[in-house]
């Protein structure tokens, strides 16, 4: 599967089926030439509860915790194959 860039601005973040976040840039290490994380703006209730902040907040989200190919990616947007519980070791602010 093969995606253009602009196809992932905008698409919907969700952890165990329920939406999170919105993608909002992508990061990409231009020694290897990879994606290495996701600039995502977090609703006000998944901000609430994983960070504990009270207003949507941007963060970047390491690559890995997305599945690879088609497992992650669909029409409705990206799945996040850690739990929430474990999502804060794959963010860090911007």
């Amino acid at each position: 599967m093969k995606m253009k860039f602009y196809e992932l601005l905008d698409k919907d973040v969700f952890v165990d089926k329920e939406k999170i976040a919105k993608i909002k840039d992508v990061i990409i290490d231009t020694e290897e030439w990879k994606i290495t994380h996701l600039e995502i703006e977090l609703n006000k209730k998944a901000a609430n509860e994983i960070v504990g902040v009270k207003k949507e907040l941007r963060n970047t989200l390491a690559i890995s915790a997305l599945e690879k190919g088609i497992a992650c990616c669909s029409d409705a947007g990206v799945e996040i194959k850690v739990s929430k519980g474990q999502l804060p070791i794959y963010l860090r602010s911007t």
